[in-house]
């Protein structure tokens, strides 16, 4: 017996959702190379993470505890820890602003700088990949914000939704 033909709704939606598949996979082995790059440096993958946020999260070059919980999407509690842990290896600092002990600046040390870098280059050459295997063009440089994203420190060049899902809190910074 002949299977009936499927609707052209039908098979738009199985394109689609080998689409996806095929793209999750790639996006997969991409984060696989990420996270087996991160150990080779000698860091966990979480702690590479915790240095994308601290250096590029916002234009300012540091970041706070709570723009890390947005940007790693962790609870403020765990990122207190995982900042604890990198600050004991050496990887960030961390200083309170003022009286208010529940504003900490995170900045990245010159060793954890290293380390970025040095993960980074690895990854522009992963990034090429990924873009030659699924046709996107993920590489363009940040373009700083301007209008309604000025005041969040969202680059312009990101993609709409992406720019409107979370956009950092700006916090004040007392002058010592």
């Amino acid at each position: 017996m002949r299977r009936p033909a499927k609707s052209p709704q039908r098979q738009v939606a199985a394109a689609r959702v080998r689409q996806l598949a095929w793209f999750r996979y790639q996006l997969r082995k991409f984060l696989y190379f990420s996270e087996k790059a991160a150990r080779s440096a000698g860091v966990t993958p979480q702690q590479h993470q915790l240095l994308l946020g601290v250096a590029g999260f916002t234009e300012r070059g540091w970041t706070t505890i709570s723009e890390l919980a947005e940007f790693l999407q962790e609870r403020h509690n765990a990122v207190v820890g995982l900042v604890d842990r990198a600050c004991r290896r050496g990887l960030v600092s961390k200083q309170t602003i003022a009286d208010d002990h529940r504003f900490v600046r995170v900045d990245l040390t010159p060793f954890g700088k290293k380390i970025l870098v040095r993960l980074a280059a690895l990854h522009r050459k992963e990034l090429a990949r990924f873009e030659a295997r699924t046709g996107l063009s993920l590489a363009a440089e940040a373009k700083p914000a301007s209008g309604a994203n000025a005041r969040s420190g969202v680059p312009d060049s990101l993609p709409r939704a992406a720019r409107a899902v979370s956009a950092p809190r700006a916090h004040r910074v007392a002058r010592p």
